[in-house]
């Protein structure tokens, strides 16, 4: 692509921040050689994800690459004899897996081009610096008096980011840095703006922002040239490392690990924090702090890479403060980052895990103070403090700045209103993902805690009393059915007329036959016109007074809840002709 060509319509602008995970899910054997299957997946989306095949010769050969790094890697051995065995494959795979989660999860190694390009094949089989010496290479034809002397190669971690060592004809003697960057997933500024933005920067003056000579850019990538410093970033500084050396080399795993002093860290925190607050108020997004974006002038700390944010390339921290959703605004963001800068200084090496439980010794309580505001897990669960905040704590508040060199950024009105509407869409989009990070943690939390043993115990247990309690309510409905099936049965067939029922004492009364009832005689009513009447209204009324059902029956008939046949068994064996001469 040229450099003054547009991007393609509709290019996907990847996050490269965005963290891979790898797991290998089954193993063939072939003729020869066994291939692994390994499920890779951007981020947290099952639906982001994609199958890549993998012998252990691709393993081996991105060992290699990376013993740049001069950590020890646990790759499993080579073995020539024996190696398609059935058991051998099975744990050597369990070996892979292993050492797959050991890069994915390495800060460094899981964001270089290496790891990329054997994780994620179609999005990263590009060669980036041939691409940025093409467009290198089309910028100084309109610009002959800029030459190249020889290519950076890796000294930055960013993969779509290059750097040349530069010089100018009439100054031989002179270095230069040639940065070129292309655009990033944030970038949100219209062309128009982005440009004049960019060729704004050379007029900024900072006595702590590192100035820029040249700025140019087009619609799908910006070119930045700066002097070139011997000394290198801070972050060699802490490291004692060459400033050319590649990025892996340098700072993967440093050989000697040594904070600063007390009154260097007192000094450079001091500039820089007073940096970002002049940016915060010119309103114009940063949050790219870091070691590497921090040049060294003697005891003076200078900010690098402003055009980042313009770019709208992700930051360094991205994947740690993305879990946090109080640090929703690159001014919270800023002072995240500082904080991990500050604990770099501190002890000469950057943070095993963020939040931190608890800090080593530090040279005074004073920095352990502004590091749990900024680290702790209080500070990264209730929000970070600002950066007049922490200009006012005991750490900074006594230190003396002797420059005198006047601030200077103009920034038109119209470009200020691009940069808050830039800012805000920039913000949005880190709100999201913290919003589906934070949904993605409580449903594996869920889940984790539903497959539990304690929990399928507990499970088992609520089982077993739900069933009892169950098959108890069943039995005593099953009763209870039972017994008024009984009752409504012994009720309807229990007629008045029938000699196993005897007049009720009520309707007895009312028809002048009390006496016989008392004596226990069996007495039969013929109903008549007038008797049944009284009879009837008798008979209700008892039953109402009993709680029995009534129904309706031909005649006069009332009708007892249970028999007294059932009551006295000796009842139908009576003469019944005492009743008939009654």
């Amino acid at each position: 692509m040229a450099f003054m060509e547009k991007p393609p319509a509709g290019k996907v602008l990847l996050d490269d921040t965005v963290p891979l995970t790898a797991a290998i899910e089954a193993s063939q054997s072939l003729q020869s050689h066994t291939e692994y299957i390994i499920r890779v997946q951007r981020g947290i989306s099952v639906e982001n994800s994609w199958q890549i095949v993998r012998r252990y010769s691709d393993f081996d050969l991105l060992n290699n690459s990376l013993q740049i790094v001069g950590l020890s890697l646990p790759l499993p051995p080579k073995k020539l004899i024996g190696n398609m065995d059935r058991e051998f494959i099975a744990e050597r795979q369990k070996g892979l897996q292993n050492y797959l989660n050991v890069i994915t999860t390495n800060h460094i190694l899981s964001n270089c081009e290496l790891v990329k390009k054997f994780l994620d094949p179609n999005n990263y089989s590009a060669s980036y610096t041939e691409i940025a010496l093409q467009q290198v290479s089309m910028f100084f034809r309109s610009e002959p008096k800029w030459e190249v002397v020889e290519p950076l190669k890796d000294i930055g971690w960013r993969i779509r980011k290059k750097y040349f060592l530069m010089k100018i004809k009439n100054q031989p003697k002179e270095r230069l840095v040639l940065s070129w960057a292309d655009l990033g997933p944030d970038k949100y500024l219209s062309d128009k703006d982005f440009q004049c933005l960019i060729k704004l920067l050379p007029s900024c003056l900072h006595p702590y922002i590192y100035r820029v000579t040249f700025a140019t850019a087009n619609e799908s990538s910006a070119l930045l040239i700066r002097m070139f410093n011997e000394k290198g970033t801070l972050k060699d500084l802490i490291y004692k490392a060459k400033p050319k050396d590649p990025f892996l080399r340098k700072y993967c795993n440093p050989k000697k690990i040594q904070g600063l002093e007390l009154q260097q860290i007192k000094t450079y925190g001091r500039q820089i924090l007073e940096v970002l607050k002049f940016l915060h108020d010119k309103g114009f997004p940063y949050g790219h702090l870091h070691a590497s974006n921090v040049m060294l002038e003697g005891d003076t700390c200078r900010l690098l890479d402003l055009e980042n944010s313009l770019l709208g390339l992700p930051s360094f921290y991205r994947s740690y403060f993305s879990q946090f959703r109080k640090i929703n605004t690159l001014e919270s963001v800023d002072v995240h980052c500082f904080g991990h800068l500050l604990y770099e200084m501190t002890y000469g090496r950057p943070p095993d895990s963020v939040p931190v439980d608890s800090f080593p010794p530090a040279p005074s309580m004073a920095v352990v103070a502004v590091l749990e505001s900024t680290l702790s897990c209080e500070a990264c669960k209730n929000g970070m403090p600002t950066v007049s905040r922490l200009l006012q704590m005991p750490l900074f508040s006594d230190v003396l700045l002797t420059t005198s060199e006047k601030p200077q950024f103009k920034i038109p009105t119209k470009l200020k209103e691009a940069l808050r509407i830039a800012k805000e869409c920039i913000e949005k989009r880190l709100i999201e993902e913290q919003k589906q990070i934070h949904q993605h943690r409580r449903l594996t939390r869920a889940q984790s805690h539903h497959g539990s043993e304690e929990e399928r115990k507990k499970r088992k247990i609520l089982a077993r009393k739900k069933s009892k309690r169950s098959a108890v309510e069943n039995s005593e409905e099953h009763s209870a059915k039972y017994s008024n099936s009984n009752n409504s049965g012994s009720g309807a067939s229990s007629p008045l007329t029938s000699p196993s029922s005897p007049t009720p004492p009520s309707t007895a009364a009312a028809l002048g036959l009390g006496k016989d009832v008392k004596e226990g005689k069996d007495v039969r009513v013929t109903p008549t016109s007038s008797t049944c009447a009284s009879a009837t209204s008798s008979s209700l009324a008892s039953c109402e007074h009993r709680g029995a059902h009534t129904a309706s029956a031909p005649g006069c008939e009332w009708r007892e809840p249970r028999g007294l046949t059932q009551l006295h068994p000796e009842f139908p064996k009576r003469n019944f002709e005492e009743s008939r001469n009654l």
